[in-house]
């Protein structure tokens, strides 16, 4: 089963991939960007500001995700669990330089097949991601603003709507009011796993 957990910054995803490290001890993790050995370098190349073009930056993260689709999930074996740290759905939702179709078809073809069979997106509300950030350091990203981070997870929902009326491959998915409490967020999370 591969897995994705997603959600825009502050969402929570951190703290729940905690909880499922100790639920799940047998279970492989990664994340994207950075999942590979190639990821890291591309991920420092972003994060670096190398690329100056918007496009430039998105292709970087499609060649991450082409490396992980095959160094990773295409290696998974039948009984592995494998839980990532974001994945296509934040590549997609983040390249908003590209119209949504595009950004859906450039991700499926880095994917190479190795669609994920569940995703988890971690949804706040405008009142709560703005008292969350007001309560942090902000990175690069969540000083774009909340208009910015809400148009993230809209589009995020919007992509995986679009992929599962697609018909080449429906994902479960599972949509989790994240102002809940980390136990509650928890237990919905486990009861959508093991299903």
């Amino acid at each position: 089963m591969y897995v994705l957990l997603e959600g825009i910054d502050t969402a929570g995803k951190s703290t729940q991939l905690e909880i499922l490290k100790q639920k799940y001890p047998e279970a492989i993790f990664t994340k994207e960007p950075g999942g590979t050995e190639l990821g890291l370098k591309l991920r420092e190349m972003v994060l670096s500001g190398e690329a100056k073009s918007k496009v430039a930056e998105m292709f970087l993260f499609l060649a991450d995700r082409a490396e992980h689709s095959f160094q990773v999930v295409k290696k998974l074996k039948d009984d592995n669990i494998l839980i990532s740290d974001r994945g296509f759905l934040s590549g997609i939702a983040y390249a908003k330089t590209a119209p949504l179709e595009i950004a859906i078809s450039l991700n499926i073809m880095a994917l190479n097949g190795a669609m994920p069979d569940k995703i988890i997106i971690l949804e706040l509300s405008k009142e709560e991601l703005e008292f969350r950030l007001s309560q942090k350091e902000q990175d690069s990203i969540e000083k774009r603003g909340s208009n910015y981070l809400l148009n993230i997870q809209q589009r995020m929902i919007d992509a995986i709507n679009m992929i599962n009326t697609m018909g080449e491959k429906t994902i479960d998915l599972l949509i989790i009011d994240a102002t809940k409490s980390v136990d509650i967020i928890s237990k919905e999370i486990e009861t959508f796993l093991e299903k």
